[in-house]
């Protein structure tokens, strides 16, 4: 399998030969639903699945295959972190002093090993199977517009709200049933190329991470374990304000999601996209990670991200391959450079840049 072949052509060579026949059979009986995982969040229309380009978990074989051929081990040391954890539960069980706190301890426990496997797998099923699958419903709709003209391209139907969407539609079909050309195309793609200069400002803008007075106590458990938002975190992001020039900052506090404490060479990936530049050994700074990110851990060692809680995808795959990850950070795309030479504490969650 070469480095740079398009998927087609790696499929048509392992074609050549009966083993290469069986991997591509296998290939194609875990592309459904499997390959049905988005390229981000999956809530977004721009999150792409692995079924819409396939070159996507390709690369992430190729990783596999690079790490085993220099010998490295691909499994995560799950092992060891199921014997870690339960140290922890014994430890933390131990400081309880009466029977019905130990009690009370032993069922919420209990409850949350019970149901947590259900987070991960409404995250697939919903989350990227089926907005997957609705996205590219959409663009199927969308193609009907523009082969009207109402729109220029099949992604111009995202500058339309779904009542719009129903307006434009329902302007195709009185227009068909009549024998009258639709006034669709005299109206929307002007709007919506307006509406794209409009998209591009934001685009442009990089907004603080939170505005407005924040509680005397930020409690809320989501708020917290997912999205990393505490009274510290926004006390961090409040002093990174004050300094206000980007250049200047050259030490940052985050969510200490992952223990362990490297040094190494920053790399920005504000989506899937940029993983490709990812280099072996440099520390990956991300907006935040999603599952389709899991094969890159295996180059990387240690992760940075703009939002997430302790129990975040970035934090909990650093703590099963056992390296640092400090996450909400607020501003660490916009501040950490590719390139920069960075500290990473995932016991502290400091992060410490070399400017």
């Amino acid at each position: 399998m070469g480095d740079t072949k398009d998927v087609e052509d790696v499929i048509k060579d392992l074609q050549g030969s009966d083993n290469g026949k069986k991997w591509v059979s296998a290939w194609d009986d875990a592309k459904y639903p499997w390959f049905n995982i988005s390229t981000g969040t999956g809530w977004y229309h721009q999150d792409i699945s692995w079924n819409d380009n396939l070159n996507i978990p390709l690369s992430s074989v190729r990783i596999y295959i690079e790490k085993l051929k220099a010998g490295k081990s691909i499994d995560r040391p799950m092992e060891k972190i199921k014997e870690k954890r339960l140290n922890l539960i014994q430890e933390y069980r131990s400081l309880l002093t009466t029977d019905q706190d130990r009690q009370t301890f032993d069922q919420l426990h209990g409850t949350s090993e019970l149901v947590f496997p259900y987070v991960e797998n409404h995250m697939f099923y919903v989350e990227h199977w089926f907005y997957s699958v609705f996205w590219n419903k959409m663009r199927e709709v969308s193609s009907i517009l523009a082969e009207q003209k109402f729109i220029n391209d099949v992604e111009d139907i995202w500058y339309l709200s779904r009542h719009e969407i129903k307006q434009a539609l329902w302007d195709h079909v009185t227009s068909w049933a009549t024998g009258t050309k639709g006034c669709g195309s005299l109206h929307w793609p002007e709007e919506i190329e307006w509406r794209k200069g409009v998209y591009q400002k934001f685009k442009e803008n990089r907004p603080v991470p939170a505005v407005g007075t924040p509680p005397e106590v930020i409690a809320e458990p989501f708020t917290i374990v997912l999205w990393g938002i505490t009274n510290e975190s926004m006390a961090a992001w409040a002093k990174l304000k004050e300094i206000g020039d980007p250049d200047k900052v050259n030490e940052m506090e985050g969510f200490a999601g992952s223990p362990g404490v490297v040094e190494g060479i920053a790399r920005v990936c504000r989506s899937v996209d940029d993983i490709g530049e990812l280099k072996e050994g440099e520390i990956l700074v991300a907006p935040t990670t999603s599952p389709s990110w899991a094969p890159v851990f295996q180059k990387i060692k240690a992760v940075i991200t703009d939002v997430g809680g302790i129990m975040c995808h970035a934090a909990i795959v650093c703590r099963e391959y056992g390296m640092p990850a400090v996450v909400g950070t607020g501003q660490g795309t916009a501040i950490i450079k590719s390139g920069m030479k960075i500290k990473v504490n995932g016991d502290t969650g400091k992060i410490y840049i070399e400017r």
